[in-house]
């Protein structure tokens, strides 16, 4: 019954949730060309808030806890499981407080409105995870740029998402890259909750909690 109902709903939300990303995408590009960086920081995170709001109509909830341990003011490296998509509007929202920078797959800086223009000019980098030689280099620039502006750099070391919610292997050469170049940033551990239940029916979303524990290191 619940994967009959989520059919209906999904198409509400989907055309919502594109809105947005279209609606944004010029937004996006006048806050960066005209007025710089901390304009176009500001759209992204109001996209992400609309966009967070968007599940909100398939019953979607989220419980975020313990922001009060991260420190303030010093580079971080967020390192989390990684089990959705919606991983990562949620932690651009909940953390926009620390600037969030992502280590994201190449495929995604092209053909996504909103979310491809963020990705090439937002300060995220990207990797062909085929080609370890271009990886270490985009990995390394991010974390100099977090090292410098006193930024976050965000990674999944599981590299593809789980679809079942249990953790995949860990692949640590990502994060010890972050660690070397981003010698004084903290390193933020963050686990992630039934997010995966999402898109347990493919495109047509169901009802889920998500939860996402940090604890300072």
């Amino acid at each position: 019954m619940q994967k009959l109902i989520s059919y209906p709903i999904s198409a509400i939300y989907y055309l919502c949730f594109g809105l947005t990303l279209v609606i944004f995408h010029p937004i996006q590009w006048v806050c960066l060309n005209v007025f710089g960086y901390q304009a176009h920081k500001k759209s992204v995170d109001y996209m992400n808030f609309l966009l967070l709001r968007c599940t909100n109509l398939l019953g979607t909830t989220y419980t975020f806890e313990n922001r009060e341990l991260i420190p303030k003011n010093v580079p971080l490296i967020f390192v989390s499981n990684h089990q959705s998509l919606y991983d990562i509007i949620t932690m651009i929202w909940y953390l926009r407080r620390f600037h969030p920078k992502f280590v994201s797959k190449i495929e995604l800086g092209k053909g996504i409105p909103s979310v491809s223009y963020n990705l090439r000019h937002g300060g995220s980098v990207l990797i062909d995870r085929k080609d370890p030689k271009q990886a270490v280099p985009a990995i390394k620039q991010l974390a100099e740029y977090a090292e410098k502006n006193t930024r976050s750099a965000v990674i999944f070391p599981e590299g593809t998402r789980s679809k079942t919610g249990v953790p995949k292997e860990f692949a640590l050469s990502g994060l010890k890259v972050l660690c070397k170049y981003a010698p004084s940033a903290y390193v933020i551990p963050i686990s992630i909750n039934n997010s995966w239940k999402m898109v347990r029916f493919g495109f047509f979303s169901a009802w889920f909690r998500k939860s996402s524990y940090l604890y300072g290191s």
